[in-house]
């Protein structure tokens, strides 16, 4: 398996879910958000490098992570920017120059399964790219500004992305690097390898990979893990 560089975008931007510290950093039992999150990558044998960019107060913070990651997986912490594609961007200078497949993951999605990150990282391997997603299940309507639904897509094509999001070193590096010289922002990491006219493939997962947005979220993430500790 190839040789694989985990990025988190941990800037702590957003909704603070009635707590004092931004999301990642919310302890549930004796670890983090962003700790149960990263420890769903350590198991993977070709893990060699995680980057984890985040706002300048938590940098000391994620840096005491390191007895939590096992011994030969280098942590690195680099300062993140006002939007996740800044701390992508600047992650992506880390990287270091032997790795051949990077993820980029969510750091409040702590539940992904570790048997579909490898499935993923193999698909991106193959193709460019492969990204974490889930067949819609609602009834999805575009509507205009002021309010009027002027289509409804085919939902049997429609998939809600999740992450991880793997991809070759090269062709992301690539869409980053094309994206920020045309200040082009996409809305993840694969509408940027989109944009060049790469492969990404959807991997299907499921819907236990929760990410962690609102206080409902949170409550739910404590029981999951509150019953795995």
């Amino acid at each position: 398996m190839q040789s694989l560089s985990l990025i988190i975008p941990a800037a702590g931007s957003g909704v603070r879910l009635g707590h004092d510290i931004p999301k990642p950093f919310i302890r549930i039992g004796d670890k983090t958000i962003l700790e149960h999150t990263v420890s769903r990558f350590t198991a993977l044998p070709n893990l060699k490098q995680v980057i984890v960019a985040t706002s300048k107060n938590y940098i000391s913070t994620v840096r005491n992570m390191k007895v939590n990651i096992p011994e030969g997986i280098d942590l690195i912490v680099v300062e993140g920017g006002e939007e996740r594609q800044f701390s992508i961007h600047n992650a992506l200078s880390e990287v270091s120059v032997d790795i051949e497949l990077i993820a980029v993951h969510d750091a409040v999605r702590p539940f992904i399964r570790t048997k579909l990150i490898a499935q993923c990282c193999e698909v991106a391997a193959e193709v460019g790219g492969a990204i974490i997603g889930v067949p819609a299940k609602d009834t999805i309507k575009k509507v205009d500004a002021s309010g009027k639904i002027i289509a409804t897509p085919d939902r049997s094509e429609l998939w809600q992305a999740q992450t991880p999001q793997v991809f070759r070193k090269s062709l992301l590096t690539e869409a980053y690097d094309s994206a920020m010289e045309a200040g082009f922002f996409g809305t993840d990491d694969a509408s940027l390898v989109e944009r060049i006219g790469g492969v990404v493939k959807m991997v299907e997962g499921d819907r236990e990979n929760l990410k962690i947005t609102y206080p409902v979220d949170l409550k739910i993430a404590e029981l999951i893990l509150g019953e795995q500790l």
